[in-house]
């Protein structure tokens, strides 16, 4: 059986108590180890140059320098650690700023504990990572930014079907609204969407637009 090496983590919170729990949660889980802690972006930068971790995870809102520039700033000495911000519910604008910036995921702080672990294997594997709560708004933000996790993939092929389907699930349809637009049964397109998701590689309908804007399947009015 092949080893892996465990990936190495930095997290950084103002939030002592947040911190902490984090930090408690993610040194008990398999396959992860904490190399570095920090509480705030100039500790977080000095933190990831002394300890050259795999991934970090991050609050956008820190004292010193924000989330966002602290990503940007280490993006200059360090092209391989990968990035998980940490944000609430209204902060699109600075989710937006951090994936510019470099980061590939992101979570809302009252996520399930399961859906941090992923994110962190997600981004670890170099694929984007998109919180299941993700709201319309930051999904029309995303589509409109310069962020574009898709550009180095190779151009995954759809035939008209998948294309049909995939506008409609973009439009906010339902399975059954859809089996009625393309005269299919649900539980047919439900199996459409599975695969769909599967070859964009995404685990969300908010990655799934995403991906679709991107690459030109959808346009966002």
């Amino acid at each position: 059986m092949i080893q892996h090496e465990p990936i190495k983590l930095v997290i950084a919170d103002d939030h002592d108590l947040f911190r902490d729990g984090l930090l408690l949660l993610m040194s008990k889980k398999p396959g992860l180890t904490i190399v570095g802690e920090a509480s705030d972006g100039e500790a977080l930068i000095q933190t990831v140059r002394a300890t050259q971790p795999d991934v970090v995870i991050t609050d956008l809102q820190m004292p010193l320098l924000d989330g966002a520039k602290a990503i940007k700033d280490i993006r200059l000495f360090n092209k391989q650690v990968q990035f998980v911000v940490l944000t609430s519910f209204d902060n699109e604008d600075l989710i937006v700023d951090a994936l510019e910036a470099g980061a590939l995921g992101y979570v809302v702080k009252h996520a399930a504990k399961e859906e941090v672990i992923e994110a962190v294997h997600t981004v670890h594997a170099r694929q984007p990572f998109y919180c299941k709560s993700t709201s319309n708004k930051l999904v029309r933000l995303l589509a409109k930014s310069s962020f574009n996790p898709y550009v180095a993939q190779q151009q995954i092929l759809f035939d008209e079907k998948e294309r049909q389907i995939i506008r409609l699930i973009c439009e906010e349809n339902t399975n059954i609204e859809i089996a009625g637009e393309v005269f299919l049964s649900d539980r047919t397109v439900e199996g459409y969407r599975a695969r769909i998701m599967r070859k964009m590689g995404v685990r969300s309908v908010a990655g799934l637009a995403i991906y679709a804007v991107k690459n030109r399947i959808f346009e966002i009015s």
